[in-house]
């Protein structure tokens, strides 16, 4: 039986220009989304960001806070929820 490798979704591939709140974490250029959560990610680990207590929490510093929409903490879930927000 031939297994078939799973195509990457285009739609996630796909460049998308992060606005200049969200361009202040992961950079001005048009990144693919996955590359987009990664930069957030390794920004997010470089600046001890994720909650001690419950790992799923993501604390915001000032940058973060305005691409959260202004809340301190968020989770996991809702982060990829507002991020999305400022892609385009």
């Amino acid at each position: 039986m031939a297994t078939t490798k799973r195509k990457p979704n285009p739609a996630l591939m796909k460049p998308l220009q992060p606005d200049s709140a969200l361009g202040e974490v992961v950079g001005s250029k048009p990144l693919a989304r996955g590359q987009v959560m990664k930069k957030l990610w390794d920004y997010i680990k470089k600046n001890n960001l994720q909650d001690q207590k419950n790992k799923r929490n993501i604390n915001a510093d000032a940058k973060l806070k305005v691409v959260f929409g202004g809340k301190s903490q968020v989770n996991m879930f809702e982060m990829t929820k507002l991020v999305s927000k400022h892609l385009s």
